[in-house]
């Protein structure tokens, strides 16, 4: 059983920063994430950052091009991916250190193309080999915006996260090897984080104890986050995305969309369940065990509040949200005071005004959800 990190050893001010896709996308992005990170320069900050943009369907889609037996296809892709990095390093970092990172970027691109090389000849993608694809993306952006960071003046450095966060062996989605993972996250970060550095790691990547590389799962960058917020006992996670925090519906949807200031780890993760894309649906599992609030913040408007996850929070609204997923609509609603069988009326009054059936209920303690088979609730 590894030591658990305190809190008081790293810093109360420790924070886990989880920037997406969208918020390393182009130049513009990146510049931006540098902005961020240097206001909380003074909180100890630890960077995840996800596959730029689009890459990792990109990356998925040379693979099963490589098993069909279209290795040209495949390299082809690979080419315009690299291409995009290269002119993102040759916009953000000058000098020798352009040529360090062209260095390390061909040689990830020499590796990528040999399993592509790999998987043609063998005419097959399985998911072993498809989670050391699709880590490349990941392998790239962490080196793009390590660099990027120390371009700025920032002691930013570069940790493979599949050195740090152990899983088992189920390719695809594993699960955490949690002492081990806590131990080596400890070890390989407590002493950058002593030394003033700013640790930047890939999410979504891990490996097996044995080091063969696994991943997360999709959307599992934030459950990195969560994972390494929790083995440093940080302060706070934020999850750093394209929208303004938690919205009580889809803004596609729904114009009169609003952002939820504050809400429970509870709420927030039945909200993932129903479909809400905001959030991996794991990623609060370690933040909510350890007790460390997540914020969900847009990267294009850092200025915004955002949405605070804690334990507890009661927004003081009976209806939270609204999530759709395809033909359906999940509603939650919150029952401070116990079970209002007249407001229950009331609810299904609107759905029958709407001639929208209710398919599925389900109550928990002060909440009830349900799923109606018209996303037309949504209008009313």
């Amino acid at each position: 059983m590894s030591k658990r990190q305190s809190r008081f050893e790293q810093g109360d001010d420790l924070v886990v920063m989880k920037f997406g896709g969208t918020s390393v996308e182009d130049d513009a992005a990146i510049q931006r994430l540098i902005s961020i990170v240097e206001s909380r320069v003074g909180s100890q900050p630890v960077i995840v950052v996800s596959a730029l943009a689009k890459v990792t369907d990109q990356l998925r889609d040379a693979g099963h091009a490589a098993a069909k037996g279209h290795l040209g296809s495949a390299l082809a892709t690979v080419r315009n991916i690299y291409v995009r990095h290269e002119q993102l390093a040759d916009s953000l970092v000058t000098g020798a250190a352009n040529h360090a990172l062209d260095h390390e970027l061909r040689a990830e691109f020499r590796a990528l193309e040999s399993l592509l090389h790999d998987v043609e000849v063998s005419r097959k993608l399985d998911l072993k080999t498809q989670d050391q694809l699709l880590g490349f993306g990941e392998c790239f952006s962490t080196r793009l915006v390590t660099e990027a960071l120390c371009q700025a003046g920032m002691n930013a450095a570069h940790v493979d996260a599949r050195s740090c966060i152990a899983t088992d062996a189920r390719h695809g989605q594993a699960s955490p090897l949690w002492d081990l993972t806590d131990q080596r996250l400890q070890e390989n970060l407590s002493p950058l984080l002593r030394a003033g550095r700013v640790p930047v790691l890939g999410g979504f990547i891990a490996s097996t104890e044995d080091g063969v590389p696994t991943t997360l799962g999709r959307g599992g960058s934030d459950f990195t986050a969560a994972i390494v917020g929790a083995a440093l006992a940080a302060a706070r996670v934020e999850i750093w995305t394209d929208v303004d925090g938690v919205m009580t519906t889809d803004p596609k949807l729904c114009s009169d969309a609003r952002v939820i200031r504050k809400m429970s780890f509870d709420e927030a993760a039945e909200l993932a369940h129903y479909g809400a894309k905001v959030l991996h649906p794991a990623t609060l599992a370690p933040a909510m065990r350890a007790n460390i609030p997540v914020y969900v913040l847009n990267s294009r408007r850092p200025e915004g509040e955002g949405t605070e996850i804690v334990a507890g929070a009661n927004t003081g609204k009976r209806i939270s949200a609204i999530t759709a997923k395809r033909n359906v609509a999940a509603v939650d609603i919150e029952f401070p005071r116990g079970m209002d069988s007249e407001l229950l009326g009331k609810v299904f009054a609107v759905f029958d005004q709407h001639s929208c059936l209710v398919d599925v209920m389900g109550t928990s303690l002060g909440r009830i959800s349900l799923l109606v088979g018209s996303t037309a609730a949504l209008a009313g």
